[in-house]
């Protein structure tokens, strides 16, 4: 069974209920995360999974609700291994190695100073042995990689591609990604404006999670329509790429509220005529 564990629902703006953006994919025996947002290692526990058993992590781009726990997951699942599991892989566009390493490197890495101390303490040691690790304690190891356009990793299972998204260009590049898995493909857009690249790689695909800041008109009126998605925008990708189901991701404080929901969807089914579903922080959508 294929699922997504929708973990951050939300924008930059912080509300009691989203934050951030950040899924976990589990297709087969296997465990990826999209997007590692604000306390993404925290919801990912909440929802039942557990750091050491995600293999892989693809960033859409590097903004810091996409990406600011990453530190945070890269320590806690090294700390919580026992080193018997598979090297994390870790897959997004341009920054992606730079930003590893800058957290990693034993010379100059901002968190180095953490993965030495417990690597050589005596009591770190003996609480890793005690969680049936054994010693000497390895550092972390992980492999990053800068990734375009394209065919971007085959697993046994499952394979990734990638398209460009239209966000925050020239100074940040962004992906969409689209996951072909057994029981049918799903489309991550990141944050983009409606673009043909990302319709394109959405050709008929079973799911999109499209990201959706605000209703249109609102969007519209304060100028805030380039580089993003608002409720027309994704429905009218969603209806030009032939997708079955539209999940609406990245949803913004104005359009998280109810009654905004319940105005908007009128709009969203004249455009599309596929299932719509609003996400929330939390939720589980089987495939």
């Amino acid at each position: 069974m294929t699922s997504i564990h929708v973990l951050g629902a939300g924008t930059p703006t912080p509300t009691p209920t989203r934050f951030g953006s950040s899924f976990a994919i589990k297709i087969s025996d296997d465990q990826i995360m999209l997007d590692c947002g604000p306390a993404t290692t925290h919801k990912l526990v909440k929802a039942g999974l557990w750091p050491t058993d995600i293999n892989h992590l693809f960033f859409t781009h590097h903004h810091f609700d996409h990406d600011i726990d990453y530190p945070c997951f890269l320590l806690c699942r090294w700390d919580q291994s026992v080193g018997k599991e598979d090297v994390l892989k870790v897959f997004g566009p341009t920054l992606t190695e730079k930003i590893t390493h800058g957290i990693l490197d034993e010379k100059d890495g901002l968190f180095a100073h953490d993965w030495i101390a417990r690597v050589n303490h005596p009591l770190s040691q003996k609480i890793h042995v005690n969680r049936g690790g054994t010693l000497p304690r390895k550092p972390p190891n992980v492999i990053a990689k800068d990734v375009g356009p394209g065919k971007v990793y085959t697993a046994k299972d499952w394979e990734v591609y990638a398209a460009p998204g239209e966000h925050v260009q020239p100074y940040l590049d962004s992906l969409a990604y689209r996951f072909e898995t057994p029981e049918g493909s799903i489309v991550f857009t990141g944050d983009t404006q409606p673009c043909d690249s990302v319709t394109n790689l959405a050709n008929n695909a079973d799911m999109m999670l499209c990201m959706c800041w605000d209703e249109q008109s609102v969007m519209d009126e304060t100028g805030e329509s380039s580089g993003q998605c608002g409720t027309e925008g994704a429905a009218a990708m969603a209806q030009e790429a032939g997708v079955k189901r539209l999940v609406l991701v990245h949803i913004g404080p104005h359009l998280s509220q109810q009654e905004v929901k319940d105005r908007t969807i009128q709009d969203l089914r004249n455009i599309y005529d596929g299932e719509i579903l609003f996400s929330d922080e939390l939720m589980t959508i089987d495939l």
